[in-house]
Protein backbone atom coordinates (compact mmCIF):
# COMPACT_ATOMS: atom_id res chain seq x y z
CA UNK A 1 0.00 0.00 0.00
CA UNK A 2 1.29 3.44 -0.92
CA UNK A 3 1.73 5.81 2.02
CA UNK A 4 0.61 9.32 1.12
CA UNK A 5 2.43 12.05 3.00
CA UNK A 6 1.18 15.10 1.11
CA UNK A 7 -1.77 16.21 -0.96
CA UNK A 8 -0.39 17.47 -4.25
CA UNK A 9 -2.27 19.55 -6.79
CA UNK A 10 -2.34 16.55 -9.12
CA UNK A 11 -3.76 14.27 -6.43
CA UNK A 12 -6.35 16.88 -5.47
CA UNK A 13 -7.41 17.22 -9.11
CA UNK A 14 -7.87 13.44 -9.23
CA UNK A 15 -10.10 13.47 -6.12
CA UNK A 16 -12.16 16.35 -7.51
CA UNK A 17 -12.52 14.59 -10.85
CA UNK A 18 -13.67 11.35 -9.22
CA UNK A 19 -16.32 13.12 -7.16
CA UNK A 20 -17.38 15.21 -10.15
CA UNK A 21 -17.95 12.03 -12.16
CA UNK A 22 -19.93 10.56 -9.25
CA UNK A 23 -22.11 13.67 -9.00
CA UNK A 24 -22.81 13.48 -12.73
CA UNK A 25 -23.87 9.84 -12.45
CA UNK A 26 -26.26 10.21 -9.49
CA UNK A 27 -29.98 10.13 -10.22
CA UNK A 28 -32.54 10.52 -7.45
CA UNK A 29 -34.20 7.12 -7.12
CA UNK A 30 -37.35 7.60 -5.00
CA UNK A 31 -40.52 8.58 -6.86
CA UNK A 32 -41.67 12.21 -6.69
CA UNK A 33 -44.31 11.68 -4.00
CA UNK A 34 -42.12 9.52 -1.76
CA UNK A 35 -40.93 10.82 1.61
CA UNK A 36 -37.50 9.54 0.61
CA UNK A 37 -37.28 11.91 -2.35
CA UNK A 38 -36.77 14.84 0.03
CA UNK A 39 -34.08 12.88 1.87
CA UNK A 40 -32.34 12.10 -1.44
CA UNK A 41 -32.47 15.78 -2.39
CA UNK A 42 -30.95 16.71 0.97
CA UNK A 43 -28.11 14.18 0.53
CA UNK A 44 -27.42 15.53 -2.96
CA UNK A 45 -27.49 19.15 -1.73
CA UNK A 46 -24.98 18.31 1.02
CA UNK A 47 -22.71 16.56 -1.47
CA UNK A 48 -22.88 19.52 -3.85
CA UNK A 49 -22.17 22.02 -1.06
CA UNK A 50 -19.11 20.14 0.14
CA UNK A 51 -17.93 19.65 -3.45
CA UNK A 52 -18.20 23.37 -4.18
CA UNK A 53 -16.28 24.09 -0.97
CA UNK A 54 -13.60 21.59 -2.01
CA UNK A 55 -13.20 23.28 -5.38
CA UNK A 56 -12.93 26.71 -3.75
CA UNK A 57 -10.34 25.50 -1.22
CA UNK A 58 -8.34 23.80 -3.98
CA UNK A 59 -8.40 26.96 -6.07
CA UNK A 60 -6.91 28.82 -3.08
CA UNK A 61 -4.24 26.13 -2.79
CA UNK A 62 -5.57 24.89 0.55
CA UNK A 63 -5.44 21.19 -0.30
CA UNK A 64 -5.89 20.03 3.28
CA UNK A 65 -9.32 21.64 3.58
CA UNK A 66 -10.13 20.70 -0.02
CA UNK A 67 -9.28 17.06 0.71
CA UNK A 68 -11.57 17.00 3.73
CA UNK A 69 -14.43 18.65 1.86
CA UNK A 70 -14.20 16.41 -1.20
CA UNK A 71 -14.21 13.34 1.02
CA UNK A 72 -17.32 14.57 2.84
CA UNK A 73 -18.96 15.20 -0.55
CA UNK A 74 -18.20 11.71 -1.76
CA UNK A 75 -19.27 10.25 1.57
CA UNK A 76 -22.75 11.77 1.16
CA UNK A 77 -22.94 10.29 -2.33
CA UNK A 78 -21.78 6.86 -1.16
CA UNK A 79 -24.27 6.84 1.71
CA UNK A 80 -27.12 7.85 -0.58
CA UNK A 81 -26.20 5.21 -3.15
CA UNK A 82 -25.86 2.51 -0.53
CA UNK A 83 -29.26 3.33 1.00
CA UNK A 84 -30.96 3.35 -2.39
CA UNK A 85 -31.64 7.08 -2.45
CA UNK A 86 -29.61 7.38 -5.65
CA UNK A 87 -29.58 5.27 -8.77
CA UNK A 88 -25.91 4.92 -9.72
CA UNK A 89 -26.36 2.14 -12.28
CA UNK A 90 -24.62 -0.31 -9.93
CA UNK A 91 -21.31 1.53 -10.44
CA UNK A 92 -19.04 -0.01 -7.83
CA UNK A 93 -16.02 1.91 -9.07
CA UNK A 94 -17.30 5.35 -8.11
CA UNK A 95 -19.53 4.22 -5.23
CA UNK A 96 -19.38 1.85 -2.27
CA UNK A 97 -22.40 -0.35 -2.82
CA UNK A 98 -23.85 -2.90 -0.40
CA UNK A 99 -23.00 -5.93 -2.54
Amino acid sequence: MEIITEITRERMEKYLDTTSRALNKVEIAPPPRSHLKKLAEDFLAMAMSYFMDAKAFAKEGNYVLAYGAVNYAHGWLDAGARMGLFDVEEDDQLFTLAE
